[in-house]
């Protein structure tokens, strides 16, 4: 059962926190529930093409395998940049996705990048419906489709999902496992041999800490943003010895270089202090299958 707002976890209990007391509750509604950020209506006029390329495709390239699609990241909030922001996509089918899948997936989002200059590039995850709504998933893929996708084709699933606050265990549950993802990390980034490749891990790592920041100290914040300067200023609140690295983080996360130094600072020094206090404050993400196999 949540905890009340404005408390926060020590080791001897829980105790009052008057920055939380004192913070907005931005992306909360009058429950303290978090609610849904995007809606297709919120798609700026420069983005409308590549949104219904998308559905029609993902129609044709997915079809009865299909059972739901949805859109999320900057182009469903309204604040994609033209030449800057990628299309994320959400494709929930009705069995597990294959390779073959995968394939289809990733040939569906270089077409979509090559054609429409306005976006730099495709992003998709797959998930199966049976995944999606698994105890497993509940406070991690089921609150990220509930809370921060768009409905784009098909029902929506988040009508079988619970409501959320911005608790430890949606804390722990979302980005509880960085420490299994920085080995990970280390090797992509040891495979990336010019600015090129390094970039786009550039951006891709700057957003997941940035995040992972973000959520080490949501439940104090008491509230909910997709914002990453925003998130930022939130973590710097609470941990000020870090609070400039996490705002160059922020800045990345927009605007990537291709800053082989950037990279190593993640892994080496950033990226396992905030494992570990991660861990010290929310405990770990409960493994998934493909982590044990």
């Amino acid at each position: 059962m949540s905890r009340a707002f404005g408390e926060r976890r020590t080791g001897r209990g829980w105790h009052s926190d008057p920055m939380a007391d004192t913070a907005p509750r931005k992306g909360l509604d009058r429950q303290g529930f978090i609610e849904r950020e995007g809606s297709l209506g919120q798609v700026t006029h420069d983005f409308r093409p590549v949104v219904a390329a998308a559905r029609d495709r993902l129609l044709d390239v997915f079809g009865a395998r299909m059972h739901s699609a949805y859109l999320y990241g900057s182009i469903p909030r309204g604040t994609a940049r033209v030449g800057r922001s990628d299309l994320d996509l959400l494709v929930v089918l009705r069995a597990e996705p294959t390779d073959a899948d995968r394939e289809d997936a990733r040939v569906l989002g270089e077409g979509l990048d090559k054609e429409f200059r306005r976006i730099d590039g495709v992003g998709t995850l797959l998930y199966s419906r049976a995944r999606v709504l698994s105890e497993l998933e509940r406070y991690d893929m089921g609150w990220f489709l509930a809370c921060l996708c768009t409905p784009l084709l098909g029902e929506d699933l988040a009508e079988y999902l619970p409501r959320y606050r911005p608790d430890s265990r949606l804390a722990r549950e979302t980005n509880g496992d960085l420490a299994l993802l920085l080995p990970r990390w280390r090797e992509r980034i040891a495979a990336a041999d010019s600015d090129e490749a390094r970039r786009p891990l550039v951006r891709f790592m700057s957003r997941h800490l940035v995040r992972t920041g973000f959520t080490l100290v949501m439940p104090r914040w008491n509230g909910w943003t997709s914002d990453l300067v925003e998130m930022a200023e939130a973590f710097g609140a609470y941990y000020p010895e870090r609070a400039d690295e996490m705002r160059a983080a922020a800045v990345l996360g927009y605007a990537p270089t291709g800053d082989g130094a950037v990279l190593r600072s993640y892994v080496d020094d950033l990226g396992p202090w905030l494992a570990e206090e991660y861990t010290r404050v929310h405990g770990v993400k409960a493994p998934r299958p493909e982590q044990t196999c």
